[in-house]
């Protein structure tokens, strides 16, 4: 590093983790001096490359830079002698590099003491590789005069006194510090790179040293293996161990077109016209009557790159692969060349001009996508890159992959019509290394498939909607939300809360029902809640409205730290229902690779924010690395299609555990299931999200959003989200049942009835409690005095029976032990008629009367005589005297 540069790397002291442990420290962190150029830090350490200055008069800096991974930030800002920034805030921060390319960045400088700042921070958070950011040719003007001349390190030289730059030696040659001019090495035993110190003995050659390559189909339609050596060739062949060159292959058949081509009765494939269709094995056919081509491009065969496809190879450091082809055609492939040093940047671009939905069945939340099948063998530390740049402004990075990956596929769905570039970038490893040893990791792709592409060919065609005949009978586009009906070829509007298939228009199937508690929106393109849901809980209707939660909720979770003490938080927006299926949750980058007029000027041209039902920032607070404001990076959709509601803990394949939120006692949750359609590396399948809707009287409004203990990040795998909301407004509607009424005392004719909630409450709104009711009623003391008026008269009477029966019972023993004791005198005769068994002064009746019934007083006498078990028959004589006259 020249003298006057300093590093400074910021390492939190004040963060540590629960258990007491230390982050890593930034001591190791710093710029790098890389030959020609600088390379910052690979870490989430901040690090600033310092050079103070005097002018003597008002200049500029400038200096040449290369930043094209939007996970690290970079600044340049000046400070004068008294620490003041002289640059406003949002000039400080250095825009992206357009297609991985040089740019050149150029600030003012006043008079005086300019303290010049290159601030880099990474920003990992689970990212995989970070890009550094390289810097070149830093100029100052302004400067009175130069203060000393360097000597020109080894490997570069000067042949002018004075000079302002030291030439880089070339290729097999070198030169010592202070050079000024380069020496040879051993033509045929030695060999060096650009800018080498010393010369390199020349290794025996080995398969390292070749590469295979197919020729182009010939015109006989055959095609051949052929191997080369990698340039510059370094390797000695006449050495006793040294490898041949191998022998070309035998020639085989060229492989067919691929789809939409046709070949005509030439070596290349040429597209097929408008209105036609091919398999790229037979001859462009023309679409059927009441169909139209499915445009698109589908690369599966690869004999010459197509010709909207380039590749090209370069090195930050070198230009060893100038002009060299990056990728090589392989037949079924496409792989990676070999290039001219282990860490260049192998390039594939594709560019799309724009994107055209289908006349037919056009499903506006979808552009178009483009897929790819590809397969990574790697001995080293290899990256993938997939790289998007819209309406050539700027590439930033979608993807990466690193090391050995099986062969796979990825899809990148395009959501607006623009211009595109998509760009594969591949560096075997990014380490510079003085000899080839990874020349045999590759990348190969096997397949490339664009749909919806603008100016596209077509393999096959599909039904659409026929005009009048005043339009003859070309397609028609189908309004929104309508399918084509495979028999009229008329257009039709998708059935009630069904959505159109985004990938196929023709017929009713296309339209697919929306799940449980969801319906279509407007245009028949998606499904969403509307904030309304029923079900059966125990033979009773619970009815919920979730209307008051249709604004965005948010919820920060942290803070976490990365290895290097940097704090972050998670910020998560959800838009739960509502809003006509509009997807209210926006989350955005607030440090992009536009200043902020453009972003005001070019709205829908940036993509530094998401606009979705779910999704997620990361939040880097000012005071974690010495930041003004706050920084949000690394904002993703977790959720942009509605699945459905219920109280089942699975839908689609998506499931949520029981003990990620204990099952509550009285109602289950409610649970929103969600998905993302955008696959990465790590989820392929996408990502899911599930929100648990759960009643809590006690937490009104908004209430609280939280995540499981068992997942403090939200998710466990990175793939699947799971997030409980606690709040009044998802309780049920009150009804009938939910409340009980309870009767007051009787006091001074008036009786008040109160009704109160069952507790616990488990609902809100919908029936009221009704309020206290007042009613008439008679004093319980009166029926007392009643009640023991009556009980007493009734014991006076008992009394009094029983006391005459008693008598009564004393008489008629009396005149029975005086019968017995008569007939027993008079040795058993009977006693005369007139005094048997007959009372004083009643009649003699001449008629026997039999009584075999007994009345309720001789019911009565039985008892008192305690004559249970008999009977008795009362039998009344004619007497056998002459009545007296």
């Amino acid at each position: 590093m020249p003298s006057g540069f300093s590093n400074v790397a910021t390492f939190m002291e004040t963060t540590a983790d629960f258990s007491g442990n230390r982050p890593d420290s930034c001591d190791n962190s710093s710029w790098i001096p890389r030959g020609n150029y600088i390379e910052s830090n690979r870490d989430d350490c901040t690090v600033s490359l310092i050079y103070a200055v005097h002018l003597k008069k008002a200049g500029s800096v400038s200096f040449d830079y290369q930043y094209v991974d939007n996970n690290m930030f970079f600044e340049f800002f000046i400070q004068n002698d008294q620490c003041q920034e002289t640059s406003s805030a949002s000039e400080k921060w250095v825009k992206l590099s357009e297609n991985s390319e040089w740019m050149h960045h150029s600030v003012a400088l006043k008079s005086g003491t300019n303290i010049l700042y290159w601030r880099t921070t990474g920003i990992l958070l689970g990212s995989k590789v970070v890009k550094p950011v390289l810097i070149k040719n830093i100029t100052i003007e302004g400067v009175a005069y130069t203060s000393e001349c360097f000597p020109c390190k080894p490997g570069t030289y000067s042949d002018t006194p004075g000079s302002s730059f030291c030439k880089i030696c070339p290729r097999n040659t070198y030169s010592d510090k202070g050079a000024r001019e380069c020496n040879k090495c051993k033509q045929d035993t030695q060999y060096s790179d650009e800018g080498a110190s010393k010369c390199l003995d020349r290794p025996p050659c080995s398969n390292k040293d070749t590469f295979q390559i197919h020729t182009p189909c010939d015109n006989e339609g055959k095609t051949q293996v052929i191997y080369k050596w990698i340039e510059p060739k370094i390797c000695r062949e006449d050495m006793p161990d040294a490898m041949k060159l191998p022998a070309s292959g035998t020639k085989e058949d060229c492989p067919p077109c691929n789809p939409g081509f046709y070949s005509n009765g030439t070596s290349t494939c040429s597209p097929c016209p408008f209105g036609t269709f091919s398999d790229g094995m037979q001859e462009c056919k023309p679409c059927a009557a009441g169909t139209e081509p499915i445009l698109g491009f589908e690369y599966k065969w690869w004999n010459v790159l197509p010709a909207n496809m380039k590749t090209s190879c370069f090195n930050v450091g070198n230009s060893k692969c100038d002009g060299m082809n990056g990728w090589e055609v392989a037949g079924d492939h496409v792989q990676s060349g070999a290039g001219g040093s282990d860490n260049d940047y192998l390039l594939l671009n594709l560019h799309i001009p724009g994107f055209k939905p289908p006349t037919s069945g056009a499903n506006v939340a979808e552009m178009g996508r483009i897929t790819f099948v590809f397969e990574t063998i790697c001995s080293a530390d290899c990256v993938l890159y997939f790289m998007v740049d819209v309406n050539r402004k700027t590439t930033s990075v979608v993807e990466s992959w690193g090391g050995n990956r099986e062969k796979q596929s990825y899809t990148h769905i395009i959501a607006k019509n623009a211009t595109y570039m998509f760009t594969w970038a591949f560096q075997r490893t990014n380490q510079a290394q003085d000899s080839r040893r990874l020349v045999n990791d590759v990348v190969k792709i096997y397949s490339i498939t664009a749909t919806n592409v603008m100016d596209g060919v077509a393999s096959s065609c599909r039904l659409c909607a026929m005009g009048s005949q005043q339009f003859g009978s070309s397609c028609v586009p189908c309004p929104a939300g309508h399918y084509i009906d495979k028999e009229s070829s008329t257009c039709k509007e998708c059935p009630p809360n069904t959505y159109l298939s985004p990938h196929q228009g023709n017929g009713k199937e296309s339209c697919i029902p929306c799940g449980p508690a969801s319906r279509s929106n407007k245009d028949h393109s998606a499904c969403y809640s509307d904030c309304t849901f029923s079900y059966m809980h125990e033979n009773q209707s619970l009815i919920y409205n979730f209307n008051n939660l249709s604004s965005v909720g948010t919820l920060i979770n942290g803070p976490s730290f990365t290895s290097k003490g940097t704090k972050y938080f998670h910020l998560f927006n959800i838009s739960l229902c509502g809003n006509g299926g509009e997807k209210m949750a926006v989350c955005t980058d607030n440090i992009t690779d536009v200043t902020t007029k453009e972003m005001e000027a070019e709205a829908e041209d940036v993509s530094n924010f998401v606009k979705t039902f779910v999704c997620q920032s990361t939040i880097i607070p000012s005071d974690s690395k010495g930041f003004r404001t706050a920084l949000s990076s690394q904002s993703v959709s977790l959720a942009d299609a509605f699945l459905g509601g219920t109280i089942e803990r699975s839908l689609d394949g998506i499931t949520i555990k029981p003990e990620m939120f204990p099952f509550p006692k009285k109602i289950p949750d409610i649970n929103f299931f969600y998905k993302s359609s955008a696959a990465t590396s790590s989820c392929e399948k996408g990502r899911a999200t599930v929100i648990s809707m759960r009643c809590d009287p006690s937490k009104p409004g908004q209430g609280d959003i939280s995540v499981s203990r068992l997942c403090p990040a939200g998710t466990c795998d990175g793939c699947n989200f799971y997030f409980l909301w606690e709040t009044a407004e998802a309780c049920p509607f009150c009804t009938e049942n939910d409340y009980q009424k309870i009767e007051g005392a009787c006091k001074n004719g008036h009786q008040e009835t109160h009704y109160v909630w069952n507790e616990p409450r488990i609902c809100m709104r919908g029936v009221p409690l009704p309020d206290k009711r007042t009613a008439a009623c008679e004093s319980i003391d009166f029926w007392l005095k009643v009640g023991a008026g009556v009980g007493a008269f009734v014991a006076v009477l008992l009394v009094a029976l029983t006391c005459y029966f008693w008598k009564k019972n004393q008489k008629l023993e009396y005149k029975y032990s005086k019968l017995i004791m008569t007939a027993n005198s008079k040795e058993c005769e009977l006693p005369a008629p007139d005094s048997c068994a007959i009372m004083e002064g009643e009649d003699n009746d001449d008629d026997v009367v039999y009584s075999n019934k007994q009345s309720l007083l001789g019911k009565l006498k039985s008892l008192a005589t305690k004559e249970k078990e008999h009977s008795f028959e009362s039998v009344q004589l004619k007497s056998s005297r002459p009545q007296n006259i």
